[in-house]
């Protein structure tokens, strides 16, 4: 197996600390992009690869696509923020492919530099002081610093999404259909009955899709969107509110409080989730400040955006999580409850049952 050519589902074991440390300068990084002090945890371990990182959306720089030079994204790897003020984000971790080998390939061993990083140097670099205030740097805040500008029109980068399994032939067709729709539909954003509309929900359903996800708030004018606060805790389940309800908590530019609703969050309503965290603290990545929120929100394991319907962020395979209102969830009824925890558990969604309505 060629490293740069991992797919979906390849497994490989994360090199040992002393072999990773050779291949950085002595600001930890390789190729620019940043091995942060969270990844050691993983080294000497057998991972699974969850998709293959050739491209990814940038959140500091404008909404779009960059390329990544041969890296991957494991399984079940999220940094933790120990190394950054205790950030509760649990950002998706980049892999160079230098910092892996192939699980069923014998251990070639890479050669120590004895000039190179250590694990000081990685410390260092991972915060600076500015104007008295500590700012931290990490993946997320350099990501420009190691990445390339990726046009929504290079169509390689859709090749490279089916034949490395990071997408499905259904997933392409479902979002394909989105952007044709967007395209040669030219929908109001407010229309709700328009026949354009009501074509693309139904080819959604014939496939298993959502309806069209991107709707304004019908929250008030003039008043401060409602919150509701049922303290959840991780491990708790709770099961989205429906679309439509969710709407009612949201101002026209659907935000509640300035948190936004994304339409990438749609497909997850109406299904029953584990609560992973609460996020009351993260880096921001624009700027490197450590930022505390007002209203605190909850993260759901396997939640995260997959990038289907935003055009400068195509099949994006980063997985950011999706943050939660409390007033978006509510605890699982027990029905609901039952049928989660009698599922086999290779996925921890519940889909609205046949003939229910998608809002």
């Amino acid at each position: 197996m060629e490293a740069t050519k991992y797919r979906a589902g390849d497994w490989v074991v994360v090199r040992s600390k002393e072999e990773i440390l050779a291949t950085l300068d002595r600001d930890g990084r390789l190729d620019d992009m940043p091995f942060m002090p969270e990844m050691f945890a993983y080294c000497g371990k057998r991972m699974r690869v969850h998709r293959r990182a050739h491209k990814a959306c940038d959140t500091i720089k404008g909404m779009s696509s960059r390329r990544l030079p041969e890296s991957v994204l494991l399984t079940g790897v999220r940094c933790d923020g120990s190394a950054h003020g205790g950030c509760e984000a649990q950002c998706s971790v980049f892999w160079k492919t230098a910092w892996l080998r192939p699980a069923d390939a014998p251990h070639d061993g890479l050669p120590s530099a004895s000039d190179g990083c250590t694990e000081a140097d990685l410390m260092r670099a991972t915060q600076f002081e500015e104007g008295g205030e500590i700012r931290y740097r990490c993946q997320a805040t350099d990501f420009p610093r190691y990445t390339t500008p990726l046009r929504t029109r290079e169509l390689d980068q859709y090749v490279e999404d089916y034949v490395s399994g990071n997408v499905t032939l259904k997933e392409m067709i479902l979002t394909a259909s989105y952007f044709l729709f967007k395209a040669f539909g030219r929908p109001a954003y407010a229309t709700e009955g328009n026949w354009y509309r009501r074509f693309y929900d139904w080819f959604q359903r014939l496939w298993g899709g959502v309806h069209y996800p991107r709707r304004p708030g019908s929250a008030p004018k003039g008043q401060r969107e409602p919150i509701e606060t049922l303290n959840l805790q991780p491990g708790e389940l709770v099961r989205v509110k429906p679309h439509a309800e969710i709407l009612k908590t949201l101002n026209h530019d659907g935000m509640n409080r300035g948190l936004f609703f994304d339409a990438e969050m749609v497909p997850y309503c109406g299904g029953v989730y584990r609560v992973r965290a609460r996020v009351d603290k993260f880096v921001n990545e624009k700027t490197g400040r450590l930022i505390r929120l007002k209203t605190p929100a909850v993260i759901l394991e396997d939640v995260w955006c997959r990038g289907r319907y935003s055009a400068f962020r195509a099949f994006c395979p980063r997985a950011i999580f999706a943050w939660w209102r409390e007033a978006w969830l509510e605890r699982a009824p027990d029905a609901a409850r039952e049928d989660f925890e009698s599922s086999l558990g290779a996925r921890e969604i519940l889909k609205p049952r046949a003939g229910e309505p998608l809002v």
